[in-house]
């Protein structure tokens, strides 16, 4: 409640710039704390504020920037990346903050711990963090009982992947499992062969790897006779031809969607804060031309047969404008909503109306893949 200003005993909610002088003193604190520390207070914070109903605060209405994708009827483009709520425990909280959609997990089959702390680190100067987390997570039995209790109605993707002890030649297991278990609660499942933080997991990308993949992926689809739309998350580290035989595969074994794209293990030499010699997935700022350019080079093969989600360094509405120019039909963000705060997705969608309309478009899909 401290977070609204009281006018004539009713609590509004805070102007723009009134929210962010607010969030600057808070992220100040917040940042005291060690980075991972520092997510799991926020995270429990809004969860407060949401319990007392305060939240919408922090999201204040914006007009109505819907785009259809894969038959689903997104509210505005701007989601919430996986790796935030990888439990699927906050998914109330995070859904009253004005995103057109959420993705939670990583889930894998087992709980597991990921990789030893300290494993989160910031580099203020750059608007980044490097993590190693290693899909720490509680397995898919605790994430779908959250589902389950959840009041958030708005468009929610899954991610899955593999745990660490399944060696990459038994790992279709676990994906089958991860699909097979949360077709029934997603709108939309995502399948994470990208992360830099499990060991071999990158294999994936490979011809043969990735064609055996989804291969089994779309049996189980079948076997479950299920339409549920399948995303691919790539990574930023590809060569021009990792990207050809991606595509190519995308194509022929006709998958809705591919995420550009997760974080990356390269891309450090601009930085020079000390946390860059850290081992771990770079994302946030640096990697926002980084994604662009992978996201136009698969637009260029892949057209609008496959559907693009852009990620990587989005924080403002010109920064999800640029990924939609190249080719992305959605956005999403993690690091940017670190640096900017809660509000962060209903500043972008109301910078989104603005710049559209003085582009001259009349919705998010007319302007998709204009750049070329």
């Amino acid at each position: 409640p401290g977070m609204l200003w009281k006018t004539s005993g009713i609590l509004r909610p805070l102007g723009s710039g009134e929210f962010f002088q607010m969030y600057g003193v808070i992220r100040n604190l917040l940042f005291r704390l060690p980075a991972e520390q520092a997510h799991n207070v926020a995270l429990n914070g809004l969860d407060l504020a949401h319990r007392l109903g305060v939240l919408s605060a922090f999201s204040p209405k914006i007009d109505s920037l819907p785009v259809n994708v894969m038959g689903l009827d997104f509210p505005n483009p701007v989601g919430l990346a996986a790796g935030l709520d990888k439990n699927a425990d906050h998914l109330d909280a995070l859904g009253a903050l004005g995103f057109g959609f959420i993705e939670v997990g990583t889930v894998t089959p087992l709980a597991q711990p990921g990789n030893p702390k300290p494993r989160m680190f910031r580099l203020l100067e750059h608007q980044a963090i490097i993590n190693r987390m290693g899909f720490n997570n509680q397995g898919l039995d605790h994430l779908l009982a959250r589902v389950d209790q959840r009041r958030y109605k708005g468009v929610l993707g899954i991610n899955v992947g593999k745990n660490k002890d399944t060696p990459n030649e038994q790992s279709e297991s676990d994906y089958r499992k991860g699909i097979s278990a949360v077709y029934s609660r997603a709108d939309y499942i995502t399948v994470n062969i990208s992360s830099p933080n499990t060991e071999n997991l990158r294999d994936f990308h490979n011809q043969d790897e990735l064609n055996s993949l989804m291969k089994e992926l779309k049996k189980e689809k079948g076997k479950l006779n299920s339409k549920i739309p399948i995303a691919l998350k790539v990574s930023p580290d590809l060569s021009d031809e990792q990207i050809e035989v991606v595509s190519s595969i995308l194509l022929d074994q006709e998958i809705e969607i591919v995420i550009i794209s997760n974080t990356s293990d390269k891309n450090r030499d601009k930085l020079n804060n000390i946390n860059k010699l850290e081992k771990g997935g770079l994302s946030g700022k640096p990697l926002y031309q980084v994604s662009n350019n992978i996201i136009s080079k698969f637009y260029k093969l892949i057209g609008n047969k496959i559907k693009i989600i852009g990620v990587g360094g989005v924080d403002s509405g010109e920064a999800a404008f640029e990924k939609i120019i190249r080719g992305a039909s959605l956005v999403q963000l993690y690091t940017g909503m670190v640096y900017k705060g809660p509000s962060i997705a209903s500043s972008i969608s109301s910078e989104l109306i603005n710049i559209l309309k003085n582009k001259g478009f009349k919705n998010i899909s007319e302007a998709v893949g204009t750049k070329y």
